[in-house]
């Protein structure tokens, strides 16, 4: 399997056998469903859509459907085995996997350059009338226009991260629970996707 749909619990730290402690990002791996198929005769290319948190509601004519809150698409090498219906779970990314993690980071609102852009601000003397702003943007009557991508006060966060080359330290399978190396994009409860990556071997004989 390509990868999961998962729920950032929150972070902690694992001991080693060796006495190391490591920082680890706790994720919830909920029963992923297969919802559909993609095949290379009617797509291009093969993939699979998984869906979590199913709603399921019944219409007038007593037909029974179901919508998921969040589906995400996976490409994959084959599709055996991930026929519609199926479900995945935590099994699918072992202890000492390499995961690419995407979620949405934390949304901070309007800030200014200072917080923003690490602007180091003016003199915190008395009698500056400098603190916290920006300062000049250097723009004169040629080319009379700030360029686009200045960096100044504006909305920071709430943006697409992925983080690469992270390990899976704790894979518990019983609780579906998996604990990556270092910090996950996005608050505590948000959904990340969670790819697996190709091993070093497998890449070399590609």
């Amino acid at each position: 399997m390509s990868g999961l749909i998962a729920r950032k619990v929150g972070m902690s730290r694992v001991f080693l056998p060796s006495g190391e402690t490591v920082p680890v990002t706790y994720l919830s791996v909920e029963p992923n469903v297969v919802v559909r198929t993609k095949t290379k005769e009617k797509d291009g290319y093969d993939a699979v859509v998984l869906g979590v948190r199913p709603k399921t509601w019944k219409s007038r004519k007593g037909k029974e459907h179901v919508r998921y809150a969040v589906q995400k698409e996976w490409k994959v090498e084959s599709l055996d085995g991930l026929e519609p219906g199926k479900t995945l779970t935590a099994e699918a990314l072992p202890a000492e996997t390499l995961v690419t993690v995407t979620g949405v980071s934390k949304g901070k609102g309007f800030q200014g350059v200072m917080r923003r852009h690490h602007f180091a601000g003016g003199p915190a003397t008395h009698g500056s009338h400098f603190k916290r702003e920006p300062g000049s943007v250097g723009m004169r009557q040629q080319p009379g226009r700030i360029f686009k991508g200045h960096r100044m006060a504006g909305h920071m966060g709430h943006e697409t991260v992925t983080i690469t080359h992270r390990p899976v330290v704790v894979a518990d399978m019983e609780r579906g629970v998996i604990a990556i190396k270092g910090p996950v994009p996005g608050p505590n409860g948000s959904t990340v996707f969670v790819t697996k990556e190709d091993s070093p071997d497998s890449t070399a004989k590609s």
